[in-house]
């Protein structure tokens, strides 16, 4: 198997030692991106609902770089600081995630890894044309 690291200067650098995306046998691995704003690394204001599409946005900006985009992710996997957000973390992710909607499993979490963060979305995209 061979695997290719994405990089782009249009998401958040990686806070540890992982890679922002992986593409390996036709798919591509999503890092978990918070709602950071790629010039200067603070959370966006406003609340889950802005966080949210930051985070997406970042995740698109990690596509991008194979020429994929969120219309290709059929899996994603989100974190929440707060169950009590989910309704608004819903609003924000209908807004931005094309239809038909990718598997998802949401959960609430203890923690995220930026003091502040209140969601974090992974996804898995597919280069195949199903």
């Amino acid at each position: 198997m061979t695997k290719r690291r994405l990089e782009t200067d249009g998401a958040p650098r990686a806070m540890g030692p992982y890679s922002q995306g992986i593409v390996a046998n036709g798919f591509c691995f999503c890092a978990g991106q918070l709602g950071l704003d790629p010039a200067t690394g603070e959370l966006v204001e406003g609340g889950v609902g802005p966080q949210t599409e930051r985070a997406l946005k970042n995740l698109l900006s990690v596509l991008d770089a194979t020429g994929l985009s969120l219309a290709d992710v059929v899996k994603t996997t989100c974190f929440l600081a707060d169950i009590a957000d989910f309704a608004a973390f819903n609003e924000a992710y209908a807004r931005l995630m094309p239809d038909p909607f990718p598997a998802r499993s949401t959960f609430a979490v203890g923690e995220l890894p930026k003091k502040g963060a209140l969601i974090e979305i992974e996804a898995i995209a597919t280069f195949a044309q199903v």
